[in-house]
């Protein structure tokens, strides 16, 4: 006897999980506008969750382009897209004053770092995803605007 399928509303529990935080922290500063901007330690946060949605996007993209290919290019123009904002949000993260614990550079080399690698880890992520997305991305795609989509 084979187990029912589960519902379109319990197939994926962790990203309905993770887009009730999203909403739940975009209501809470909605609420507070006067409330402190943001930190090394926020953005960080955003971009962990900004890496993660692209890596999902990167496997349904992958999975839905053969059977699908219109479907399969709106996911990879939507892959672009999200690494644009990741890489916004990791320079923004740059733009801020660091802490007393966090570091002083704007470079994410170590190798340039004299006090060592970021304590957070956003430099990391954001320069192994890199890695990845230029391998599936050419340079031309990743500097251009936003565009309306086509098929």
């Amino acid at each position: 006897m084979t187990s029912p399928s589960p519902a379109a509303g319990d197939a994926h529990p962790y990203l309905r999980a993770a887009t009730a935080g999203i909403r739940h922290h975009t209501r809470a500063l909605r609420q507070d506008d006067e409330g402190p901007p943001a930190d090394r330690a926020h953005l960080d946060a955003l971009h962990a969750h900004l890496t993660a949605a692209h890596q999902l996007i990167d496997r349904l993209a992958a999975t839905t382009r053969p059977p699908h290919p219109a479907a399969g290019r709106h996911l990879a123009t939507a892959h672009t897209r999200l690494w644009q904002a990741t890489t916004a949000v990791h320079n923004a993260f740059h733009m801020l004053p660091a802490t007393a614990q966090g570091t002083t550079s704007a470079e994410c080399d170590p190798d340039r770092l004299p006090e060592g690698p970021p304590v957070l880890t956003i430099c990391q992520r954001h320069l192994a995803a890199g890695h990845t997305v230029r391998r599936k991305t050419t340079a031309s795609d990743l500097n251009s605007p936003l565009h309306g989509h086509t098929t």
